[in-house]
């Protein structure tokens, strides 16, 4: 009933990935547990060095022996204005205030490259390497497939499928505009390219038939995985369902704006990170709305709140933090991530049992 090309490749039992969420949310047991239950857990290692992306990776095998990922932003180098980091400076120095943080200093911490992410990935043989923001180099995709490490790229239109059919990728996520956290985009401008998960994969589907296609956007049980079949997608990715489980590292407010959350409770904002994502609108999104096309580009604006950030976890102040969520938050619940699996394939059969029984009446 669950076979699909994305079981095949990744040699998982059910088609649903987790997200690989950065930060400090997913945790080596978050992983553990939805690759133990059948799924594809994903180490979110965007932000870690180079050293943490070892040690998790270890911390993962430690327990479980199923297939997991582990995800990158690639981005590329990038000169930095002086002048527009001043100015955001400015801009962000009311917050600074609020939070009781002192004057910023003028040097921006960058992080690592990725190039040094993707050797600890090679050098530990991961099952699965997946990324967003970018493309790696067509030389690191083949290093990879040498290695036998399965490769999942992000597309959020249809040009950029076709890139990432190019490079031999061997699944390709389609992200929604209703997914919660950044966009994937990297083909023309973010804001063109917030197509829903309903509109966006049949059109991948259609346009690159050779390569498994998976839905993420807005689904979050048994009802999304079938309508994600339906539209000729062989997978899910889930987001945002995991955040409230109790693996998740998610902070408290966080998992609580997400439980309490409604249809109408996310946007889009720029405001953190210098890149367009999905989250929960708070204090900060609200009072930087105006003025978000003024901020540096992903990375030097997330390093640029990277301080505000902590303070907000510290204080426990959810007005400051980067609340990610997708637009079908409300449908989060809290419980074990292994219940998250089991549950959602059980509404999976029982929707097309039900879809069966209406149709043929």
């Amino acid at each position: 009933m669950f076979y699909s090309r994305v079981c095949e490749k990744l040699q998982i039992t059910y088609p649903i990935i987790q997200a690989g969420m950065a930060g400090t949310v997913v945790t080596p047991e978050l992983v553990a547990a939805v690759s133990n239950s059948g799924g594809l857990g994903t180490l979110g290692a965007g932000y870690m060095s180079s050293d943490q992306i070892r040690f998790a990776v270890r911390a993962i095998r430690q327990l479980t022996d199923k297939p997991f990922a582990v995800n990158l932003f690639i981005t590329k180098e990038m000169q930095m204005n002086e002048k527009q980091v001043e100015e955001a400076q400015h801009l962000l120095q009311p917050i600074r205030e609020q939070l009781q943080l002192e004057t910023v200093k003028q040097t921006v911490q960058l992080p690592e490259s990725y190039k040094e992410q993707l050797k600890v990935l090679i050098e530990e043989n991961v099952p699965v390497f997946s990324f967003t923001f970018d493309t790696p180099k067509q030389e690191e995709i083949e290093l990879l497939k040498r290695q036998g490490i399965k490769i999942i790229g992000t597309a959020t239109n249809v040009a950029e499928g076709k890139v990432l059919a190019h490079l031999g990728v061997d699944i390709i996520v389609g992200q929604g505009s209703e997914a919660g956290g950044h966009r994937g985009t990297f083909l023309g401008k973010e804001q063109d390219s917030m197509i829903g998960t309903t509109a966006l994969i049949p059109q991948l589907v259609d346009a690159i038939p050779h390569i498994p296609i998976v839905a993420a956007g807005g689904i979050m049980d048994g009802r999304g995985v079938v309508a994600a079949y339906a539209l000729g997608a062989e997978g899910v990715q889930m987001g945002t369902a995991f955040l409230t489980c109790y693996e998740s590292a998610a902070h408290k407010a966080h998992k609580e704006a997400i439980i309490k959350s409604t249809d109408q409770s996310t946007t889009m904002t720029r405001a953190f990170s210098g890149k367009y994502a999905r989250g929960i609108q708070n204090a900060f999104i609200e009072q930087l709305k105006n003025k978000e096309e003024k901020f540096p580009a992903y990375p030097i604006q997330n390093a640029l709140t990277t301080e505000i950030r902590q303070a907000a976890v510290k204080q426990n102040n959810g007005e400051y933090m980067s609340l990610w969520a997708g637009q079908a938050s409300p449908l989060a619940q809290i419980e074990e991530a292994q219940q998250i699996i089991i549950r959602v394939i059980k509404e999976t059969k029982e929707t097309l049992t039900k879809l069966q029984s209406t149709i043929y009446k």
